[in-house]
C-alpha cells in the first residue's frame, strides 16, 4: 500500500524536524510531533475507503501472513472492545523496520538494529591479534572482547494509527499493511530526526551532539557540536581530495587519540536533500567513453536526510553509533479521542536508543558552496 502524502503534510513534518534540530523546548517538539501525526491520520483517513474499494478478497498478501499475524489482525477489533494493549506480532514489526531501513538511507548506514522484545542490549569492541605458530604451542594470542554495561532502550516513541471502524471486513492482509504503513511513516521521521539531531532529553543523543551534557532542573541535554575548521566546498578535484582527507583523518582515530579506526569505505556524509544534488554535481564528470561517472576518494558515502540542517553536513563512521529499537510495538485503543464518523484512533508505542561510541564517531562541517554555485 502506498500513501500519497501532500505538501501540507511535508510542511508539518518539516516543522517537527526543525524543532528537534534547533533543540526547541520538549513541549514544542511534542506539539509539532502531534501535529504531524494528526496530519498523517487525516490523509490516511481520506485514502482508506478508496484503498479498500480497489482490493480483492484474496490477494498474494493474504497468503504471506503468518498464523500469528492472521490471528492478530482478524481479532483486531477486540483491542478496542476489551480496552487492552496488545503486542503487534514480531513478524510484522520486523517487516516494518526492514522497509523503514530500505526507504531511509540514514537508518541503513547508521546500522539501525531491531532488538525485538528485548529492552536492553550489550555492545562490544574486539581487540587482539592472531599469531602464527604450531597448533600445540599453546595459546599465543587471545582475542579479547571489551564489553560495556547493558544499555536500556528507554526512549519511548508514540504514534497514532487511524483504523476504519469496520476494519475486520477488509481482511487481515489489508489491515496489516494499513497499520504498518502508518507506523513506518511516523516512526521513521522521528527516528531519523532523533539519531541525527536529538538532544538526549527523552530522545536519542544525535550524531551532531556532544557526549558531555548539561543538567538543569533535573533534565540533562547535550549541546550541538561546533563545526570543524575545514569548510567543505567540493570546489575542484584537488579541493575534494584535500577536504575528504581531512574528514577521514578526523575519524581515523578514537577519542583516546591512540586507537585507530578503519575508515576506508566506512565514512558517511549526511546532507540536506535540497543541497545533495549540488554536491553530487561537483563530483560527476564525463569520461572518455562519453558516460557520466560519479566518484569520490576513499569510498566516501554521501546520503540525504531531511533532518540535516542546510548549510552543514554531518559525517560519521559506520558501526560506531548504537542505533537500537526494541520492546516490540504495543498498540491500544485511544479512548481520549473525540468521536470520528468512520475511523478509530489507536496509539502504537515503541522504544529506541541512540548514542555515539565516542566524540570522534561523528563531526559537523560547514558546507560552503556559494562561490561555486551562486544560485545553490
Amino acid at each position: 500500500m502506498t500513501l500519497k502524502l501532500s505538501e501540507k503534510f511535508n510542511d508539518i513534518r518539516q516543522r517537527f524536524i526543525d524543532s528537534v534540530t534547533n533543540g526547541e523546548d520538549i513541549t514544542v517538539q511534542n506539539e509539532n510531533y502531534a501535529a504531524m501525526i494528526d496530519s498523517l491520520f487525516e490523509e490516511a483517513k481520506k485514502e482508506a475507503r478508496q484503498e479498500v474499494r480497489e482490493l480483492i478478497a484474496q490477494t498474494p498478501a493474504e497468503a504471506e501472513l503468518t498464523v500469528a499475524e492472521r490471528k492478530f489482525f482478524n481479532e483486531f477489533d477486540k483491542t478496542k472492545s476489551e480496552g487492552i494493549e496488545e503486542l503487534i506480532p514480531q513478524e510484522t514489526v520486523d517487516r516494518i523496520f526492514d522497509d523503514m531501513v530500505k526507504e531511509h538511507p540514514l537508518l541503513e548506514e547508521i546500522g539501525l538494529r531491531n532488538n525485538g522484545l528485548r529492552l536492553k542490549f550489550l555492545s562490544s569492541e574486539t581487540k587482539g591479534v592472531a599469531v602464527w605458530g604450531n597448533m600445540f604451542d599453546g595459546i599465543k594470542s587471545q582475542l579479547q572482547a571489551k564489553f560495556g554495561k547493558q544499555e536500556a532502550i528507554q526512549h519511548k516513541l508514540t504514534a497514532f494509527v487511524a483504523i476504519p471502524k469496520d476494519a475486520v471486513e477488509y481482511g487481515p492482509a489489508w489491515l496489516k499493511s494499513f497499520v504498518a504503513l502508518q507506523i513506518n511513516e511516523a516512526f521513521s521521521v522521528a527516528l531519523e530526526a532523533g539519531f541525527l539531531s536529538g538532544n538526549g532529553s527523552n530522545c536519542p543523543i544525535g550524531l551532531n551532539r556532544k557526549l558531555t551534557g548539561t543538567t538543569e532542573d533535573g533534565v540533562t541535554t547535550y549541546p550541538k557540536k561546533e563545526a570543524q575548521a575545514t569548510k567543505i566546498t567540493f570546489a575542484s578535484a584537488e579541493k575534494v581530495v584535500d577536504e575528504v582527507t581531512e574528514i577521514f583523518k578526523y575519524h581515523s582515530v578514537k577519542a583516546d587519540g591512540k586507537t585507530s579506526v578503519k575508515t576506508d569505505g566506512n565514512v558517511v556524509i549526511v546532507a540536506n536533500p535540497a543541497e545533495i544534488w549540488d554536491i553530487r554535481s561537483q563530483y560527476t564528470s564525463l569520461n572518455a567513453m562519453g558516460s557520466f561517472v560519479t566518484a569520490l576518494p576513499y569510498g566516501l558515502i554521501i546520503i540525504p536526510s531531511f533532518a540535516q540542517t542546510k548549510g552543514e553536513v554531518t559525517s560519521f563512521v559506520k558501526g560506531r553509533y548504537d542505533a537500537v529499537v526494541g520492546g516490540g510495538i504495543k498498540i491500544a485503543y485511544y479512548k481520549e479521542t473525540l468521536a470520528l464518523d468512520d475511523m478509530d484512533l489507536y496509539t502504537s508505542k515503541h522504544f529506541a536508543y541512540g548514542k555515539s561510541h565516542d566524540e570522534r564517531t561523528s563531526a559537523v562541517w560547514q558546507l560552503n558552496m556559494d562561490k561555486v554555485l551562486p544560485g545553490g
